[in-house]
């Protein structure tokens, strides 16, 4: 009787952690502020937005989409240099930085050059979340957002 006791016991825990891996605070919980976009003076613009992951789980940006250019392509900066990434961690409990002087999602070869006071719609695309909508305001091409 107390060996079935025990396997019971033991099945009940495993069961347990299984669901565990499953719950829903297992997944990224992201949340888009800050966006916006200089305005553009040339046939390239950049994006900048906080990516914020109150979830228990790390995830990746790994793509941008946007009406405004075929080719959008997110950008890492160090020591003033400029290159392409093919993804950026958003980490469990942490945020994404996309800022001025800093990583950002770029834009080449733009189709319309988009003004102030308009706003520009993305598609952020992500390892494990779905894919987030976001419209970025355009700002004047000086535009720099005050640190809090």
């Amino acid at each position: 009787m107390n060996r079935r006791r025990a396997v019971a016991g033991a099945l009940a825990l495993t069961v347990g952690v299984a669901l565990t891996g499953c719950s829903s605070d297992s997944v990224p919980q992201l949340e888009v502020t800050g966006a916006f976009m200089p305005q553009p003076v040339s046939d390239m613009a950049a994006g900048f937005l906080l990516v914020k992951n109150s979830g228990d789980t790390t995830d990746r940006l790994t793509s941008v989409t946007s009406s405004l250019s075929d080719h959008v392509s997110i950008h890492e900066t160090k020591n003033r240099t400029m290159r392409m990434v093919t993804s950026f961690e958003v980490p469990a409990g942490g945020e994404l930085d996309l800022e001025r002087g800093g990583n950002h999602i770029m834009f080449t070869d733009l189709k319309q050059q988009p003004k102030r006071g308009e706003t520009v719609s993305v598609e952020l695309h992500f390892e494990k979340a779905d894919p987030i909508k976001v419209d970025i305001p355009v700002k004047e091409t000086t535009y720099a957002p005050k640190k809090q």
